[in-house]
C-alpha cells in the first residue's frame, strides 16, 4: 500500500484545494438535496390525505419525527449554499469548507433518519408493526454501515497503512489531508545533440 494515499498529489496551492473541496461538497450535497426535498413534499401532503386521520398513535409520532428529520435535513443541506453566497469574496474559503463539512455530516444524519422513519411508516400502514420494525432495522443498518460504517473504516485503513497520526477532528481544515511538499520528478532524458 502506498504510504502517500491521501496527501496532496495534485500539486495543488492551499486555495486551489479550499476551491476544490468546496466545489466536490456541493456536487455531492446536490445529489442528497433533491431526494430530501421529494421526502419532505410527500411527507407534508401526507398529511392531509383521508387515510391519516386513521393512523395510530405510533404513526403520527413517527410521522412528526420523520417531517422534521426531513426539514433539518433540508435546512443542513442547504446551508452551505447559504453560508457561501454570504461570504462570497470574504477570503474565509478554508473556513468555509470545514463548517460545510460538519454541516452536510449533520444533514446526511437528518436524512438516514428521515429515510428510517419513511421506511418505518409505510411499512406500518401497509403490513403491520412486526414488519415495519423488521424493516426499519435493515433500512437503518443499510444507512450506517454504507453511509458511516465502511467509509470510517475505510480512513481507519487509511490513517494506519500511511503511519500519520489520525486527524484531530472531521471538517477541521487540514485535519482530512495530510500536507507534504511535492515530489520533484526526475529530469527528462533528453537525446545528444546531433
Amino acid at each position: 500500500m502506498d504510504p502517500n494515499i491521501g496527501q496532496n498529489e495534485r500539486n495543488e496551492s492551499h486555495l486551489e484545494r479550499c476551491d476544490r473541496n468546496l466545489v466536490e461538497l456541493l456536487q455531492e450535497v446536490r445529489v442528497a438535496q433533491t431526494g430530501v426535498q421529494i421526502l419532505f413534499a410527500f411527507l407534508l401532503g401526507l398529511a392531509f390525505t383521508s387515510r391519516f386521520g386513521q393512523a395510530t398513535e405510533l404513526q403520527r409520532v413517527d410521522y412528526f419525527v420523520t417531517l422534521i428529520s426531513s426539514g433539518l435535513a433540508a435546512m443542513l443541506l442547504i446551508a452551505p449554499t447559504s453560508q457561501h453566497r454570504l461570504l462570497f469574496r470574504r477570503g474565509d474559503k478554508e473556513h468555509l469548507v470545514a463548517v460545510a463539512n460538519r454541516l452536510v455530516i449533520a444533514g446526511l444524519a437528518s436524512v438516514a433518519i428521515s429515510l428510517i422513519g419513511a421506511v418505518l411508516l409505510v411499512s406500518d400502514l401497509l403490513f403491520g408493526t412486526a414488519v415495519a420494525v423488521g424493516t426499519s432495522a435493515v433500512a437503518a443498518g443499510c444507512c450506517v454501515i454504507t453511509w458511516y460504517g465502511m467509509p470510517l473504516a475505510r480512513r481507519r485503513s487509511l490513517t494506519r497503512a500511511s503511519g500519520a497520526d489520525a486527524p484531530a477532528a472531521i471538517g477541521r481544515p487540514g485535519a482530512d489531508v495530510a500536507v507534504r511538499k511535492p515530489r520533484r520528478s526526475a529530469p527528462v532524458p533528453t537525446a545528444p545533440p546531433s
